[in-house]
């Protein structure tokens, strides 16, 4: 058996302790411990872009990753020092969902919708179209409508729905169907040849549904993820009989409280416990 271990994870209150819960003291050094050694690859799965990502990674004072894939999935880089490479064969394996449209195209489709606002120019790239919603918005609706209008266009979409807590705002990325956090991992995984049971992603909130409730990865959700999304990624697994595939960070863990890298390192020592000796 391979012992390369892949470990992928988001980043904005999963490693980055951002958010309104307290974070272990000792949870970032025993990730860079971790992350040091030779049998692990890390790659973080983010919202941010390019810019944002590097950024995080400087003032949180995370491990450098190996991988990189940002903007909701739609972007992946391989890295190498400080040179990042765009993954030129994930953008042409992404690009045929969209059937030819592009991003102010399918703006133009929902100018008329006004619980929409467009995110900043920077959060949007050519694959990439983002909103703010109200925070509390009944979203099913809204989101029904959205397909509507892009199935009519021959445009294969997945509509990624989730909160950001801090702001108190809605967030909904309109992703090529092909170009959500799952496959991009996927597509990782095939290409580089990692074990899925050598795998484990880790997560927080609703953008991380796709992975976590499609029951083919071993993921984390940490302490401080939303009540919802755990409530939501329980049942959908219990609903496939894999429930054993979903661990819910509780804390104790070296003394640690679940929350942030902390939860992140009790989850990868449940699925591979020769990892905790690393820690």
């Amino acid at each position: 058996m391979t012992t390369a271990i892949l470990l992928c994870s988001d980043l904005d209150r999963t490693l980055l302790p951002n958010g309104v819960a307290p974070e272990s003291a000792e949870a970032r050094p025993r990730l860079r411990r971790l992350a040091a050694r030779p049998e692990l690859t890390l790659a973080y799965v983010s919202g941010r872009h390019h810019s944002l990502l590097r950024q995080a990674i400087a003032d949180y004072v995370i491990p450098p990753p190996d991988f990189a894939i940002g903007d909701v999935g739609t972007t992946l880089y391989e890295i190498h020092g400080d040179e990042w490479r765009p993954w030129r064969e994930w953008a042409e394996h992404i690009a045929p969902d969209w059937a030819g449209a592009g991003h102010d195209d399918l703006a133009a489709l929902f100018a008329d919708l006004d619980l929409l606002r467009l995110q900043e120019p920077e959060k949007q790239n050519t694959f990439k179209l983002s909103y703010y919603t109200p925070s509390g918005l009944a979203h099913d609706e809204l989101l029904a409508e959205m397909q509507s209008r892009l199935a009519a266009k021959d445009v294969r979409a997945s509509l990624v729905w989730s909160v950001d807590e801090a702001a108190d705002v809605g967030l909904l990325d309109v992703l090529p169907a092909s170009a959500t956090k799952l496959h991009a991992v996927e597509f990782l995984m095939a290409r580089r040849g990692f074990d899925p049971t050598r795998t484990v992603f880790a997560g927080d909130s609703g953008n991380d549904l796709p992975v976590v409730t499609s029951g083919r990865l071993q993921s984390v959700l940490v302490r401080n993820a939303h009540p919802e999304v755990v409530s939501e990624a329980s049942r959908a697994l219990r609903a496939q009989g894999l429930q054993e595939r979903l661990y819910v960070a509780r804390g104790g863990f070296h003394q640690m409280n679940g929350n942030y890298s902390a939860g992140v390192l009790e989850g990868v020592a449940h699925f591979l416990p020769e990892t905790e000796a690393w820690m």
